[in-house]
């Protein structure tokens, strides 16, 4: 692959030809601050934090759509560029709540803490400030349109990610905001409730409505693990708070899904604490279920089946496999029912 050389704040960055000033950057380590850039995502621009200084240039570009050069000489937290970012900040939070105190994403919100990095804490640009509802219509996301900075990436990532376009831009100028089609609910939209829109939002315009409330970022625990609800094994990772999941999130690394869920996997985790899940097996004695052991519990099963074989064959025996066990598991369950039952009556939970 060719290679292109170029210099990032005084260090000589190689980068491959094609890479934009922003991958050259983070390659070299540089953090560069963006609020609608994703790497999984077509590159926008239009948020403009990402503006660097070109050595030549007499603006300021946004390096996430800058293809980067050989030679090329850039600064990326120059006078010029903080200024920039810092009034880009100001105008932002002109049109924003300052609620942090209160918000359930204060912690997890790149807004805070841009405003943080670049002492922005409250902005110079007074006028009208826009109306905008805060919408809850279904059980899942919390739509706050006061806190949408139309950095656009719910909109990209639904039709580029989910292929939905359940949501879009309406409106023009200062009366833009992100809806479903004819102002209607999500769910009258064709949202399929996959979470990814909240996952990329930078400024808490979007919140989960399953486990609002159950703690702040810095209280929670992540913990990285395997969905259970199908044979795909979406990698996923858990918000564990005082030993209870209060969240679940898509792991964009995970090398099946790549960030990628769907609505069971994102909000359908509420069974792993219900007062009413089994914790031991039940084996029935005397006519009623009672608590027993793994072991007593199998050798129950396995007297069921050799009795039920001998008494009336084979053909008796039925096997019905889950859709929440791994691919691997449904096999060797398919290879028990053939080879160790002698019966070819195995189904699946999942054909309809």
């Amino acid at each position: 692959m060719k290679k292109i050389n170029l210099t990032i704040n005084g260090m000589t960055v190689t980068a491959p030809a094609g890479s934009t000033v922003l991958e050259a950057a983070r390659l070299a380590g540089v953090d560069v601050p963006t609020l609608c850039h994703h790497r999984e995502l077509t590159a926008d621009g239009c948020c403009r934090m990402c503006v660097v200084e070109v050595e030549g240039n007499h603006n300021l570009p946004a390096s996430c759509v800058l293809p980067a050069s050989d030679g090329m000489k850039i600064e990326t937290e120059s006078q010029a560029v903080v200024t920039a970012r810092k009034n880009i900040l100001r105008l932002m939070l002109s049109n924003h709540p300052l609620d942090c105190l209160t918000c359930e994403t204060a912690g997890g919100c790149r807004l805070q803490d841009y405003c943080y990095r670049y002492d922005v804490g409250e902005t110079t640009f007074i006028g009208d400030v826009a109306d905008r509802p805060k919408v809850q219509c279904n059980p899942f996301i919390l739509r706050d349109y006061r806190k949408c900075i139309l950095c656009g990436l719910c909109v990209r990532a639904c039709r580029e990610v989910q292929c939905n376009d359940a949501i879009d831009f309406i409106n023009r100028g200062f009366e833009s905001q992100v809806a479903a089609p004819f102002g209607e609910g999500l769910e009258e939209g064709g949202c399929t409730f996959c979470g990814l829109c909240l996952d990329l939002c930078p400024s808490g315009a979007l919140q989960s409505l399953v486990g609002h409330g159950e703690g702040r970022v810095w209280e929670r625990k992540t913990v990285t693990t395997t969905c259970t609800y199908c044979g795909v094994g979406c990698r996923l990772k858990l918000q564990v708070n005082d030993g209870q999941v209060v969240g679940i999130s898509p792991d964009f690394d995970g090398p099946v899904n790549r960030g990628h869920m769907c609505v069971k996997g994102r909000f359908g985790w509420d069974f792993i604490h219900s007062p009413n899940r089994l914790k031991t097996p039940l084996v029935r004695k005397d006519g009623r279920l009672q608590e027993a052991t793994w072991d007593e519990a199998l050798d129950a099963v396995a007297r069921g089946l050799e009795q039920t074989r001998d008494q009336h064959g084979s053909s008796a025996l039925g096997v019905l496999s889950s859709a929440r066990c791994t691919n691997e598991e449904n096999y060797l369950l398919q290879k028990l029912a053939r080879v160790a039952l002698g019966t070819n009556n195995i189904d699946h939970c999942a054909r309809l």
